[in-house]
């Protein structure tokens, strides 16, 4: 077994794979033999994971400075494509840089440059007019949905990064919807194209109309999203302000839900994610903002409140079920006043509400919120410690913990939150007296 191979096999352990599927294995096979790559292939088919092995087994374990640059169009996706790198245990150090995270922070943790970089193009952009990160040993540059970088207008920062090397020598282009201009800028010459957007045309979601009409929308969605007994949902709107609307109607109902889209500050929106991975809520509420860059493999339903405006958005809004094996379901809520989209198969059957009305299920779990995070030494495993020993909830209790820079976020079993809160907040975590109560 050569080297490669046990690197391979290592990483592969580490984030619970058995061996690479076929995106990954044709990326990895052409990354040998070409500098230039052009990834081609549906959200949740593991292309994260294909551009960062290659990645990986580049660097150069006894060199310094940043050897690779990962750019994203979104805070979120960044955060992403961090989570599936640190995933990997390779002992290299990555950080992330994005708008709305404290640049000081970021300051002090580039003293030491990490092998990895990824970040949205504006914030490192802010990083290099304060001469606070050197891209002149980058050897690899990664731009994540590319065609997505360059409709949200961020083609002067690009060029401006893009001028910072010195020392490039590879080129990775990714995307989940074909985009064939290139930015005249880069050199990019004849790339190696792994295309596998023919093959995997969402072959696992089951997609369905659901009828309405324009006095019952709302009311209509609420029962839908009742015969989904407590699964995760995804529910798409064109606007924020309809975001707002759709969730204050359930709420009134109800029905708990959470909203996300881009007016919001990007610590709530961190939050929103949070408190929609971990269960605290089944159902979220959300604008396109929301259609790229969340990776959460158990969401079941996505449901189209309001018609998509492309038929790329569809695909997004859609990729965000049946991720990688999983199965998925895909609704559109129906108007027969309204013109159906071109791109919408008037042929999808029709969903119906079972006789039985189903009320709607509260999630068993609720976030607690703790002032204390990375920055303070505390981890996951101090965290699990400290409820167990001094709250005295089973491992069961614990759900989904995300330890952040200066804030955790923990979810627990909701039964037990009152009686938790009394025995923990005098309590110190790691000798540090913090403030702990449930997540707003």
């Amino acid at each position: 077994m050569n080297i490669d191979t046990q690197r391979i096999t290592k990483v592969l352990s580490s984030i619970g794979f058995n061996e690479l599927n076929s995106l990954q294995e044709e990326t990895l096979d052409h990354s040998k033999i070409n500098d230039n790559l052009l990834i081609l292939s549906q959200t949740g088919s593991g292309k994260t994971f294909a551009f960062l092995l290659p990645l990986f087994l580049r660097l150069d374990s006894n060199s310094s400075g940043i050897q690779a640059l990962i750019l994203a169009p979104s805070r979120e996706l960044a955060i992403q494509i961090e989570g599936v790198f640190r995933a990997m245990k390779t002992n290299h150090k990555v950080l992330t840089c994005y708008g709305g995270h404290s640049i000081q922070v970021e300051k002090k943790s580039l003293n030491e440059a990490p092998s990895v970089l990824i970040g949205t193009p504006g914030r490192i952009c802010d990083h290099l007019t304060r001469n606070t990160i050197d891209l002149s040993k980058v050897t690899q540059f990664v731009v994540d949905e590319y065609d997505k970088s360059l409709e949200f207008g961020f083609e002067e920062e690009l060029k401006f990064i893009y001028q910072q090397f010195n020392s490039l020598k590879y080129t990775t282009l990714v995307s989940a919807t074909e985009h064939k201009d290139f930015p005249s800028y880069f050199v990019f010459r004849n790339p190696a194209i792994v295309n596998h957007l023919s093959n995997s045309k969402d072959p696992a979601i089951t997609y369905w109309h659901f009828p309405i009409r324009a006095l019952n929308k709302f009311d209509r969605l609420f029962d839908l999203l009742c015969t989904f007994n407590g699964e995760l949902t995804i529910v798409f709107c064109n606007f924020r302000e309809a975001t707002e609307s759709v969730c204050s109607f359930l709420h009134e109902k109800g029905f708990e839900s959470i909203i996300y889209h881009g007016g919001m500050e990007q610590d709530e929106r961190e939050k929103a994610l949070i408190k929609f991975r971990n269960g605290t809520f089944h159902t979220m509420i959300c604008t396109d903002l929301g259609s790229r860059g969340l990776d959460i493999p158990e969401i079941q339903h996505v449901v189209h409140f309001q018609f998509p405006q492309n038929e790329e958005a569809f695909i997004h809004r859609n990729g965000r079920t049946a991720r990688m094996t999983a199965n998925g379901s895909s609704y559109l809520l129906v108007n027969k006043e309204e013109k159906t989209p071109d791109y919408i198969n008037a042929k999808n059957a029709e969903y119906k509400i079972p006789t039985d009305k189903i009320p709607p299920k509260e999630s068993p779990w609720i976030t607690l919120y703790f002032s204390g995070g990375k920055k303070d030494k505390i981890n996951k495993i101090d965290i699990v410690g400290f409820l167990g020993q001094k709250g005295g909830l089973a491992k069961d209790d614990i759900g989904l913990i995300t330890v952040q820079d200066f804030s955790s976020y923990v979810a627990v079993k909701r039964k037990n939150v009152a009686s938790l809160l009394e025995k923990i907040r005098s309590e110190k975590v790691k000798g540090k007296k913090l403030k702990m109560d449930i997540a707003k």
